[in-house]
């Protein structure tokens, strides 16, 4: 089974974009972020035709998230799991597809370190953990798969010496993130992977792709039950070139029945 994660920024720019991907990679799951779009606005009859079940949380110019599923969808769910009051914005849609607990994630970007919205993410990121015990086992088949907007370590970004305060590789959100990896989940991409300078972002302006100017957000955090079976992991570089490409690629795993 091969899961993917793709930030779109926006499904109607790259709507060719991701037929042209799905067509040519054949994930049985992907799950979408940042689709910006109403829920009456998303192409469900679309995908269906070309195999996938769907479904979609989303509030039109900003956020949205999705999962498109061949292999089905079952008890999907928008929003946390906590208890808590809703998320007023579209950032997590969960389903069980081909018996795996998956969730598509568009973590808060944080903006800045002295901004409000950078302690909406912290506590966004404390509600995904609540949200995973709420409603998941760390023993079973659990994957949380998107954009976290936070570079794990060091290697994960181009310039780590870069002394400027900055969201995405602060302590506090690095420390969110082990809080995940506490509770049971595994960087994927990291279980094949050593080296530094492998990204799954790099901005519009100054060229920053060819530069190797990126960081890597895109994240597939799974159980270990579900590492234990993944047998090849990429981010996939080629759907960031051509024409009107998202400035995020995908990242994929393949899992071994």
């Amino acid at each position: 089974m091969r899961i993917a994660t793709w930030n779109v920024n926006s499904l109607n720019a790259r709507a060719e974009r991701v037929d042209e991907w799905l067509n040519y990679a054949c994930p049985d799951i992907l799950l979408l972020q940042e689709t910006k779009m109403s829920d009456e606005q998303f192409p469900h009859s679309h995908y269906s035709s070309n195999g996938y079940e769907s479904v979609h949380c989303g509030e039109g110019r900003w956020n949205g998230v999705a999962i498109l599923s061949r292999v089905g969808i079952e008890n999907p769910s928008a929003g946390f799991a906590d208890g808590q009051d809703d998320d007023p914005e579209a950032r997590i849609i969960s389903a069980t597809c081909g018996g795996i607990n998956v969730s598509s994630v568009y973590v808060p970007n944080g903006r800045a370190v002295d901004d409000d919205h950078y302690l909406y993410k912290l506590s966004w990121l404390a509600r995904l953990r609540a949200h995973l015990e709420a409603c998941c086992d760390p023993e079973g088949s659990v994957l949380v798969g998107g954009d976290y907007n936070i570079c794990p370590d060091d290697r994960d970004v181009w310039d780590p010496t870069n002394s400027e305060p900055r969201t995405h590789v602060t302590a506090k959100e690095r420390a969110a993130l082990a809080e995940l990896e506490e509770w049971g989940l595994v960087d994927v991409f990291r279980s094949f992977y050593d080296d530094e300078g492998l990204y799954s972002w790099w901005d519009y302006r100054d060229g920053a792709f060819h530069k190797k100017m990126g960081l890597r957000i895109d994240l597939l955090m799974a159980s270990e039950t579900l590492v234990e079976r993944a047998t090849f992991c990429l981010v996939d570089r080629t759907a960031r070139k051509g024409t009107k490409p998202s400035d995020h690629a995908p990242v994929f795993v393949d899992i071994a029945d």
